[in-house]
């Protein structure tokens, strides 16, 4: 039993799974934060454009 116990408390496989996951959703954000920003640049562009092209 004892040797189970100690087999458990040195596994560290789990907390890599999470620091893992921790790294994805830190990427993650970091894309949709960039992509969002784009998209307004994007947006506002567009509007420019489409109001010069309606003689506004």
């Amino acid at each position: 039993m004892k040797k189970l116990l100690l087999k458990f408390y040195e596994d560290e496989s789990g907390a890599t799974a999470i620091e893992y996951g921790l790294i994805a959703a830190g990427i993650a954000l970091a894309i949709i934060t960039i992509l969002n920003k784009l998209g307004l640049t994007l947006l506002g562009i567009f509007t420019t454009l489409l109001t010069k092209l309606n003689g506004g």
